[in-house]
């Protein structure tokens, strides 16, 4: 799990000092920042909450923000406090997963879905690396400077460690 916190922190970072203006901006087919901000909150309460728990905590992510959905402008402010009720909402979850639990099949509509949930963290983790490098374009194509560079400090967050 230290790599999707360290991931989340990335995030995080990529979207520090973009302003509400900035984040409902949209280039070309590009969805506006504060799209892609509720499009991560939608995968997390997709794969943490509604496929393994059958929760819902924001309804209408789910229908306004997931893979497909129509191109939309939210509030920066308000998709940001849905994302981080979501990921605080599922971080017991995760604190509590043992390697056991990751190998576990994560159902898809009620139904076996040959997807375990380690691999279903893993892409969400990936899925935040592809957006932080969409907003980052989308922040120099609004003029932005003094962007953040890389990867942060990944040996001190969250550092390889051998399989146990």
């Amino acid at each position: 799990m230290d790599l999707l916190r360290f991931t989340r922190s990335e995030w995080m970072r990529g979207l520090r000092g973009v302003s509400e203006d900035d984040a409902a901006r949209h280039f070309g087919q590009m969805n506006s920042i504060g799209w892609i901000v509720g499009h991560l909150a939608w995968q997390e309460q997709r794969t943490l909450f509604l496929r393994l728990r059958g929760e819902l905590l924001f309804p209408e992510i789910n229908e306004e923000f997931a893979f497909g959905a129509p191109m939309s402008t939210p509030s920066l402010k308000a998709m940001r406090g849905a994302w981080n009720r979501v990921t605080k909402g599922a971080d017991p979850f995760l604190d509590s997963l043992t390697t056991r639990d990751l190998l576990r099949d994560l159902p898809l509509n009620g139904t076996r879905s040959g997807q375990n949930l380690g691999s279903a963290i893993r892409r969400m983790t990936f899925h935040y690396w592809f957006h932080i490098g969409e907003i980052q374009a989308i922040r120099q194509m609004l003029g932005q400077k003094r962007l953040p560079q890389y990867v942060g400090n990944l040996e001190a967050t969250a550092p390889y460690r051998a399989e146990r």
